[in-house]
């Protein structure tokens, strides 16, 4: 009998459904922020951890794979073997996680695409153009589900800004302005760091640091929310502090189709800033405001009328859609690990929807596709282009 995991009277309304098992997934890359997506896929309880390539030495993949409580047999020292052995299992992984620095991320990812292994990688995409729209080629050659983990998509309260959009609640967008202030840049000792080394080198990062880093979350969440393609920017990009190989600041005006203008600046030298991911929209009825430093609020303003917060958790005013992206009443906190966990469980079901060959409606799962992550590539690619020309416009579509 051949396996289906989604149930058979699933009607993509109300909360997410239960799947027959919890599906496995392998983690490349042994950094900092596979623990932190570990454990938000975890927390979807749609995961379980197998296998991992945490280090290209032997003895310490597999001791970093026993932190893991992985088999020995399912530590590999490569994502090519992990690939290959793990496609040829009867209990091989579902999928794979990549948490490698940037310039690894079209390699692994080819090859689990090739043995028929669904993808989830992190941003940015690829370090080339070239290879984010190969990957895109991959993708639909193969069938497989392929996420990008723009995880700030995936809060309740920016699944509840994007539904208001679309309703038409702030009216004609006029302007979108998005911003990505850090400060953990501020030490000048800090490219020092063994996390940080590798953001700082061309050979790994690529061309940009903070761009690709931060400004392509910022870049991403405008286009979510709003639907609008980003067109065209006008950048220029800095080192504010200690001097470095790439930029640690970039600011821009943006154009959005249509010709609406913004703006987007992204820094890692904002001090009193750790989160500062802001969004703010405004049409010819209203406007809406959101800050990832304080994610469960969302301001919205319509024009003549008081302000009104609207507040994360179950009740309230929030849509139906955005109500299954929630996991606790209002007054119980959600933040970052949550929405990775919403990142998480997404990419579960359309991992399970491929496997039992099930189409399901464009908008039921919105989680970031590959397609998304070659838009922050060229988005990349194009503020490093209107940095050299001095500042100039340049247009930053996506052209497959």
């Amino acid at each position: 009998m051949t396996e289906k995991l989604l149930p058979s009277d699933l009607t993509f309304s109300g909360p997410f459904p239960r799947l027959s098992r919890r599906l496995r997934l392998g983690i490349v890359g042994g950094g900092r922020i596979s623990v932190t997506q570990s454990t938000a896929a975890r927390l979807s309880d749609y995961w379980e951890i197998k296998a991992g390539a945490l280090s290209s030495d032997p003895v310490k993949a597999k001791a970093k794979g026993q932190q893991w409580y992985l088999d020995d047999d399912r530590c590999y020292s490569s994502f090519e073997e992990m690939a290959n052995k793990e496609s040829e299992r009867d209990d091989g992984i579902d999928a794979v996680m990549i948490t490698t620095p940037n310039h690894l991320h079209f390699d692994a990812a080819k090859v689990f695409l090739e043995a028929g292994i669904d993808v989830l990688c992190d941003k940015p995409l690829t370090n080339e153009i070239d290879q984010a729209v190969e990957l895109i080629r991959l993708t639909q050659q193969t069938g497989m589900v392929f996420g990008v983990s723009f995880v700030n998509t995936a809060f309740p309260m920016i699944r509840q800004a994007k539904a208001m959009v679309e309703r038409g609640d702030i009216g004609k967008i006029n302007q979108v302005h998005v911003e990505f202030m850090q400060d953990w840049m501020m030490n000048e000792d800090i490219s020092q760091a063994e996390h940080v080394k590798w953001r700082l080198d061309p050979k790994k990062s690529g061309s940009t640091s903070c761009t690709g880093d931060i400004g392509t979350h910022a870049q991403n969440l405008a286009t979510f929310v709003t639907g609008l393609p980003m067109t065209d920017i006008l950048a220029q990009m800095h080192v504010c502090g200690a001097p470095k190989a790439l930029e640690d600041t970039v600011i821009m005006m943006t154009k959005y189709d249509n010709a609406i203008p913004g703006t987007l600046m992204a820094t890692r030298l904002a001090s009193g800033n750790r989160g500062g991911l802001r969004l703010r929209v405004y049409g010819d009825k209203g406007g809406i405001e959101w800050d990832m430093e304080y994610p469960e609020r969302l301001k919205y303003s319509k024009f003549g009328e008081a302000d009104r917060v609207l507040t994360r958790g179950q009740g309230g005013e929030l849509f139906p859609q955005v109500e299954r992206s929630t996991r606790l009443a209002r007054g119980f906190s959600e933040g970052v690990l949550e929405a990775w966990a919403n990142l998480y469980t997404e990419f579960a079901l359309a991992v399970a929807a491929r496997k039992d060959g099930l189409e399901t409606p464009h908008d039921w799962l919105q989680f970031p596709r590959v397609e998304s992550g070659a838009a922050g590539v060229r988005f990349s690619d194009a503020t490093v282009e209107s940095h050299q020309q001095g500042g100039q416009w340049v247009n930053c579509e996506l052209k497959l």
